[in-house]
Protein backbone atom coordinates (compact mmCIF):
# COMPACT_ATOMS: atom_id res chain seq x y z
CA UNK A 1 0.00 0.00 0.00
CA UNK A 2 1.24 3.58 -0.33
CA UNK A 3 1.44 5.83 2.67
CA UNK A 4 -1.18 7.89 1.83
CA UNK A 5 -4.01 4.38 1.49
CA UNK A 6 -2.36 2.95 4.18
CA UNK A 7 -3.64 6.17 6.45
CA UNK A 8 -7.59 6.22 5.12
CA UNK A 9 -7.78 1.83 5.14
CA UNK A 10 -6.83 2.51 8.90
CA UNK A 11 -8.88 5.30 9.66
CA UNK A 12 -11.81 3.84 8.28
CA UNK A 13 -11.06 0.04 10.04
CA UNK A 14 -10.42 -1.86 7.04
CA UNK A 15 -7.43 -3.87 5.85
CA UNK A 16 -3.68 -2.86 5.65
CA UNK A 17 -0.46 -4.39 4.93
CA UNK A 18 0.56 -2.81 8.55
CA UNK A 19 -0.80 0.27 10.60
CA UNK A 20 0.80 3.65 10.04
CA UNK A 21 4.58 4.38 11.12
CA UNK A 22 4.52 7.78 11.95
CA UNK A 23 5.98 10.22 14.75
CA UNK A 24 4.94 13.72 15.40
CA UNK A 25 6.88 16.42 13.25
CA UNK A 26 8.06 17.91 16.01
CA UNK A 27 9.30 14.97 18.19
CA UNK A 28 12.04 16.13 20.29
CA UNK A 29 13.81 19.49 22.01
CA UNK A 30 16.38 21.79 21.20
CA UNK A 31 18.63 19.71 23.95
CA UNK A 32 17.67 16.32 22.98
CA UNK A 33 18.09 16.89 19.30
CA UNK A 34 21.73 18.05 20.74
CA UNK A 35 22.15 15.06 22.90
CA UNK A 36 21.07 12.73 20.04
CA UNK A 37 23.15 14.27 17.56
CA UNK A 38 26.21 13.80 19.69
CA UNK A 39 25.23 10.20 21.12
CA UNK A 40 24.00 8.61 17.02
CA UNK A 41 24.19 11.36 14.30
CA UNK A 42 20.80 12.17 14.46
CA UNK A 43 19.77 15.13 12.22
CA UNK A 44 16.38 16.04 12.73
CA UNK A 45 15.52 17.25 8.79
CA UNK A 46 17.64 13.82 7.54
CA UNK A 47 16.46 11.40 10.26
CA UNK A 48 13.12 9.53 9.39
CA UNK A 49 13.15 6.27 10.91
CA UNK A 50 11.99 4.60 8.24
CA UNK A 51 8.30 6.24 8.80
CA UNK A 52 6.03 6.50 6.75
CA UNK A 53 5.49 9.76 4.84
CA UNK A 54 3.30 12.48 5.68
CA UNK A 55 3.69 16.06 4.39
CA UNK A 56 2.67 18.50 7.53
CA UNK A 57 1.79 21.96 6.39
CA UNK A 58 1.50 24.46 9.79
CA UNK A 59 2.72 28.01 8.75
CA UNK A 60 0.31 29.50 6.77
CA UNK A 61 -2.46 30.24 9.54
CA UNK A 62 -0.62 32.73 11.42
CA UNK A 63 -0.40 36.30 11.76
CA UNK A 64 0.41 37.75 8.38
CA UNK A 65 2.57 40.12 8.37
CA UNK A 66 4.39 38.85 11.10
CA UNK A 67 5.30 41.47 14.06
CA UNK A 68 8.39 42.77 14.05
CA UNK A 69 10.74 41.63 17.00
CA UNK A 70 10.99 44.34 19.37
CA UNK A 71 13.53 43.97 22.07
CA UNK A 72 11.81 45.88 25.11
CA UNK A 73 14.05 45.32 28.02
CA UNK A 74 16.99 42.23 29.19
CA UNK A 75 19.25 41.41 31.65
CA UNK A 76 21.48 38.99 32.01
CA UNK A 77 19.38 35.51 32.04
CA UNK A 78 16.26 37.10 30.52
CA UNK A 79 14.98 39.33 27.58
CA UNK A 80 11.61 40.49 27.37
CA UNK A 81 10.26 41.51 23.36
CA UNK A 82 7.64 41.78 21.43
CA UNK A 83 7.33 38.54 19.23
CA UNK A 84 6.22 37.53 15.91
CA UNK A 85 2.34 36.80 16.62
CA UNK A 86 2.59 40.30 18.95
CA UNK A 87 2.64 39.45 22.11
CA UNK A 88 5.05 40.72 25.06
CA UNK A 89 6.87 37.67 26.14
CA UNK A 90 9.80 37.45 28.81
CA UNK A 91 12.20 34.11 28.28
CA UNK A 92 14.99 32.97 29.27
CA UNK A 93 18.09 33.66 27.21
CA UNK A 94 19.93 29.98 27.16
CA UNK A 95 17.14 27.27 25.57
CA UNK A 96 14.36 29.82 25.12
CA UNK A 97 12.37 26.56 23.24
CA UNK A 98 12.71 24.34 25.73
CA UNK A 99 11.38 26.60 28.68
CA UNK A 100 7.64 28.14 29.25
CA UNK A 101 7.97 32.12 28.53
CA UNK A 102 6.04 34.44 31.11
CA UNK A 103 3.35 36.39 28.79
CA UNK A 104 3.60 40.09 29.78
CA UNK A 105 0.98 41.21 27.57
CA UNK A 106 -1.23 40.37 24.81
CA UNK A 107 -1.88 42.26 21.64
CA UNK A 108 -5.61 42.65 22.33
CA UNK A 109 -7.72 44.38 25.32
CA UNK A 110 -10.88 45.72 23.19
CA UNK A 111 -13.21 45.16 20.57
CA UNK A 112 -11.38 48.13 18.64
CA UNK A 113 -7.68 46.52 18.94
CA UNK A 114 -9.02 42.93 17.71
CA UNK A 115 -10.72 44.51 14.59
CA UNK A 116 -7.44 46.27 14.07
CA UNK A 117 -5.49 43.20 14.27
CA UNK A 118 -7.85 41.08 12.32
CA UNK A 119 -8.09 43.79 9.60
CA UNK A 120 -3.96 43.88 9.15
CA UNK A 121 -2.80 40.52 10.14
CA UNK A 122 -5.49 37.82 9.73
CA UNK A 123 -6.41 38.66 5.91
CA UNK A 124 -6.77 34.98 4.00
CA UNK A 125 -4.20 36.52 0.67
CA UNK A 126 -2.06 33.29 -0.23
CA UNK A 127 0.10 35.13 -2.03
CA UNK A 128 1.50 36.48 0.72
CA UNK A 129 0.88 33.89 2.69
CA UNK A 130 2.39 31.53 1.11
CA UNK A 131 4.14 32.99 -2.02
CA UNK A 132 2.97 34.37 -5.13
CA UNK A 133 2.69 30.85 -7.02
CA UNK A 134 0.84 29.72 -4.29
CA UNK A 135 -2.02 28.02 -6.92
CA UNK A 136 1.33 25.66 -8.52
CA UNK A 137 2.56 24.89 -4.74
CA UNK A 138 -0.84 23.98 -4.31
CA UNK A 139 -1.02 21.70 -7.45
CA UNK A 140 2.29 20.16 -6.86
CA UNK A 141 0.38 17.86 -3.75
CA UNK A 142 -2.02 16.61 -6.43
CA UNK A 143 -1.36 13.00 -7.47
CA UNK A 144 0.53 12.03 -4.51
CA UNK A 145 1.14 8.54 -2.76
CA UNK A 146 1.70 9.96 0.76
CA UNK A 147 -0.01 12.23 3.33
CA UNK A 148 -0.81 15.94 2.68
CA UNK A 149 -2.16 17.50 6.15
CA UNK A 150 -2.70 20.81 7.08
CA UNK A 151 -2.38 22.20 10.53
CA UNK A 152 -4.32 25.46 10.59
CA UNK A 153 -2.05 25.61 14.04
CA UNK A 154 -1.75 28.22 16.61
CA UNK A 155 -4.56 30.09 14.83
CA UNK A 156 -6.86 26.98 14.19
CA UNK A 157 -9.00 26.83 16.74
CA UNK A 158 -11.69 28.51 18.27
CA UNK A 159 -10.23 28.65 22.23
CA UNK A 160 -6.33 28.27 21.45
CA UNK A 161 -6.67 30.57 18.67
CA UNK A 162 -8.25 33.32 21.16
CA UNK A 163 -5.98 32.65 24.35
CA UNK A 164 -3.36 34.16 21.23
CA UNK A 165 -5.53 37.29 20.87
CA UNK A 166 -6.26 37.91 24.84
CA UNK A 167 -4.93 35.70 26.73
CA UNK A 168 -6.00 32.19 29.04
CA UNK A 169 -6.99 33.40 32.28
CA UNK A 170 -8.83 36.90 30.02
CA UNK A 171 -10.52 34.93 27.88
CA UNK A 172 -11.58 32.25 30.45
CA UNK A 173 -13.40 35.53 32.01
CA UNK A 174 -14.79 36.88 29.06
CA UNK A 175 -16.73 33.47 28.07
CA UNK A 176 -18.88 34.56 31.70
CA UNK A 177 -18.49 38.74 31.23
CA UNK A 178 -18.47 39.72 27.52
CA UNK A 179 -19.44 36.28 25.40
CA UNK A 180 -20.44 38.70 22.24
CA UNK A 181 -16.83 39.94 22.03
CA UNK A 182 -15.44 35.91 22.37
CA UNK A 183 -18.56 35.02 19.37
CA UNK A 184 -17.08 37.96 17.62
CA UNK A 185 -13.45 36.48 17.64
CA UNK A 186 -14.98 32.95 17.17
CA UNK A 187 -17.13 33.92 14.17
CA UNK A 188 -13.99 35.37 12.38
CA UNK A 189 -11.83 33.02 13.20
CA UNK A 190 -13.96 29.99 11.72
CA UNK A 191 -14.44 33.09 8.20
CA UNK A 192 -10.91 33.03 8.05
CA UNK A 193 -10.77 29.21 7.80
CA UNK A 194 -13.04 29.10 5.66
CA UNK A 195 -11.90 31.81 3.22
CA UNK A 196 -8.34 30.25 3.48
CA UNK A 197 -9.50 26.62 2.68
CA UNK A 198 -12.01 27.69 -0.19
CA UNK A 199 -8.76 28.99 -1.96
CA UNK A 200 -6.39 25.87 -1.14
CA UNK A 201 -9.16 23.25 -2.13
CA UNK A 202 -9.74 25.12 -5.81
CA UNK A 203 -6.15 23.30 -6.73
CA UNK A 204 -5.79 19.95 -4.39
CA UNK A 205 -7.40 17.95 -1.74
CA UNK A 206 -6.47 17.78 1.52
CA UNK A 207 -6.30 14.47 3.96
CA UNK A 208 -6.72 15.81 6.91
CA UNK A 209 -7.19 19.47 8.48
CA UNK A 210 -5.87 20.30 12.15
CA UNK A 211 -7.34 22.46 14.56
CA UNK A 212 -5.56 23.35 17.63
CA UNK A 213 -6.46 24.23 21.38
CA UNK A 214 -4.51 23.49 24.02
CA UNK A 215 -7.54 23.73 26.51
CA UNK A 216 -6.18 21.38 28.95
CA UNK A 217 -4.56 21.10 32.05
CA UNK A 218 -3.58 17.81 34.35
CA UNK A 219 -6.89 17.54 35.95
CA UNK A 220 -9.29 18.59 33.63
CA UNK A 221 -10.31 21.15 30.61
CA UNK A 222 -10.02 24.56 30.94
CA UNK A 223 -13.73 25.52 30.66
CA UNK A 224 -16.62 23.20 31.12
CA UNK A 225 -18.22 21.17 28.34
CA UNK A 226 -21.19 23.15 28.41
CA UNK A 227 -19.64 26.31 27.09
CA UNK A 228 -17.66 24.27 24.48
CA UNK A 229 -20.79 23.07 23.01
CA UNK A 230 -22.64 26.99 23.24
CA UNK A 231 -19.18 28.53 22.06
CA UNK A 232 -17.06 25.91 20.08
CA UNK A 233 -18.94 23.33 18.22
CA UNK A 234 -21.19 25.87 16.17
CA UNK A 235 -17.80 27.30 14.43
CA UNK A 236 -16.49 23.54 14.63
CA UNK A 237 -19.33 22.50 12.71
CA UNK A 238 -19.29 25.48 9.82
CA UNK A 239 -15.76 25.06 9.35
CA UNK A 240 -15.99 21.08 8.77
CA UNK A 241 -19.15 21.13 6.88
CA UNK A 242 -17.30 23.57 4.42
CA UNK A 243 -14.11 21.62 4.34
CA UNK A 244 -15.92 17.71 3.90
CA UNK A 245 -18.30 19.53 1.22
CA UNK A 246 -14.78 19.90 -0.66
CA UNK A 247 -13.26 17.00 -0.28
CA UNK A 248 -11.43 16.99 3.21
CA UNK A 249 -11.68 13.80 4.60
CA UNK A 250 -10.73 13.60 8.18
CA UNK A 251 -10.28 16.13 10.82
CA UNK A 252 -8.22 16.49 13.94
CA UNK A 253 -7.92 18.66 16.41
CA UNK A 254 -4.72 18.87 18.76
CA UNK A 255 -5.37 19.53 22.86
CA UNK A 256 -3.17 18.59 25.59
CA UNK A 257 -3.95 17.88 29.07
CA UNK A 258 -7.23 15.87 30.43
CA UNK A 259 -9.94 16.42 27.97
CA UNK A 260 -11.93 13.19 27.78
CA UNK A 261 -14.94 15.25 28.95
CA UNK A 262 -14.66 17.04 26.23
CA UNK A 263 -14.63 14.03 23.24
CA UNK A 264 -18.21 13.71 22.74
CA UNK A 265 -18.70 17.35 22.00
CA UNK A 266 -15.49 17.43 19.39
CA UNK A 267 -17.33 13.77 18.23
CA UNK A 268 -20.33 15.69 17.51
CA UNK A 269 -19.02 18.64 15.74
CA UNK A 270 -17.13 16.79 12.88
CA UNK A 271 -14.20 15.80 14.59
CA UNK A 272 -12.55 12.21 13.76
CA UNK A 273 -8.98 12.40 15.62
CA UNK A 274 -7.40 13.81 18.55
CA UNK A 275 -3.78 14.30 19.51
CA UNK A 276 -1.45 14.03 21.61
CA UNK A 277 -3.19 11.85 24.84
CA UNK A 278 -0.90 12.99 27.55
CA UNK A 279 -0.44 9.98 29.60
CA UNK A 280 0.69 11.76 32.91
CA UNK A 281 -3.23 13.66 32.41
CA UNK A 282 -4.88 10.40 33.03
CA UNK A 283 -5.61 10.06 29.21
CA UNK A 284 -5.34 6.26 28.46
CA UNK A 285 -6.20 5.79 25.04
CA UNK A 286 -7.02 1.97 24.92
CA UNK A 287 -9.61 2.77 28.01
CA UNK A 288 -11.25 5.98 25.81
CA UNK A 289 -11.24 3.29 22.71
CA UNK A 290 -13.18 1.05 25.22
CA UNK A 291 -15.41 4.56 26.00
CA UNK A 292 -16.13 6.20 22.92
CA UNK A 293 -16.04 2.93 20.08
CA UNK A 294 -14.64 3.14 16.51
CA UNK A 295 -15.71 6.99 16.12
CA UNK A 296 -12.80 8.23 17.79
CA UNK A 297 -9.31 7.85 15.97
CA UNK A 298 -6.36 9.18 17.99
CA UNK A 299 -3.46 10.04 17.47
CA UNK A 300 -0.16 9.28 20.46
CA UNK A 301 -0.49 8.13 23.85
CA UNK A 302 2.78 6.31 23.89
CA UNK A 303 3.79 7.08 27.50
CA UNK A 304 7.32 9.24 26.68
CA UNK A 305 8.30 8.27 30.35
CA UNK A 306 8.82 4.67 29.14
CA UNK A 307 11.46 5.70 27.32
CA UNK A 308 13.57 7.28 30.37
CA UNK A 309 14.19 3.62 31.91
CA UNK A 310 15.33 0.85 29.32
CA UNK A 311 13.92 -2.20 26.83
CA UNK A 312 11.47 -3.86 29.59
CA UNK A 313 9.62 -0.65 30.37
CA UNK A 314 10.02 0.31 26.54
CA UNK A 315 8.50 -3.31 25.55
CA UNK A 316 5.91 -3.52 28.31
CA UNK A 317 4.34 -0.16 26.74
CA UNK A 318 4.38 -0.91 23.11
CA UNK A 319 2.91 -4.73 24.70
CA UNK A 320 0.31 -2.22 26.38
CA UNK A 321 -1.28 -0.91 23.05
CA UNK A 322 -0.75 -3.65 20.81
CA UNK A 323 -4.15 -4.76 20.15
CA UNK A 324 -5.60 -1.11 20.06
CA UNK A 325 -2.96 -0.69 17.38
CA UNK A 326 -4.02 -3.48 14.99
CA UNK A 327 -7.79 -2.80 16.05
CA UNK A 328 -7.28 0.50 13.30
CA UNK A 329 -7.72 3.73 13.58
CA UNK A 330 -5.07 4.95 15.50
CA UNK A 331 -0.98 5.74 14.93
CA UNK A 332 0.79 5.02 18.14
CA UNK A 333 3.01 8.10 18.71
CA UNK A 334 4.78 9.62 22.14
CA UNK A 335 2.50 11.36 24.00
CA UNK A 336 4.08 15.03 23.36
CA UNK A 337 7.77 15.82 22.08
CA UNK A 338 10.78 13.75 23.80
CA UNK A 339 12.57 15.36 26.30
CA UNK A 340 16.66 15.50 26.41
CA UNK A 341 16.53 12.91 29.48
CA UNK A 342 15.74 10.29 26.70
CA UNK A 343 18.94 8.68 25.05
CA UNK A 344 19.06 8.39 21.47
CA UNK A 345 19.59 4.26 22.23
CA UNK A 346 16.25 4.08 23.92
CA UNK A 347 14.57 6.35 21.14
CA UNK A 348 16.26 3.86 18.49
CA UNK A 349 14.98 0.91 20.17
CA UNK A 350 11.12 2.10 20.59
CA UNK A 351 11.28 2.60 17.02
CA UNK A 352 12.35 -0.57 16.32
CA UNK A 353 9.49 -2.29 18.65
CA UNK A 354 7.05 0.05 17.66
CA UNK A 355 8.13 -0.55 14.11
CA UNK A 356 7.58 -4.69 14.68
CA UNK A 357 4.85 -4.44 16.65
CA UNK A 358 2.48 -3.47 13.43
Amino acid sequence: MTDRERFHASMQYGAVDHAPFHEFPWPTWPETDERWAAEGGYDPQRTSFGCDRWVIEFKWFYPNPPFDREVLSEDENTVTYIESQGIVVREFKNNPLSSMPQFVRFPVQTREEFRKFWRERMQPDLAARIGPDWRAQMRKFKDRDYLFVVLADRWGGFFGGLRNLVGVETLCMMFHDDPDFVEEMMDATADFLIAMLGQMLEETSIDVLGFWEDMGYKSGPLISPAMMKKFMAPRYRRVVDFARAHGVKWFCLDSDGKVDSLIPIWLDAGIDILYPFEVQAGMNVVELRKRFGRDLRMWGGVDKRALLHGRAEIDAEVDRLRDLIHDGGYVPMLDHSAPPDISYANYCYYMDRLKAAL
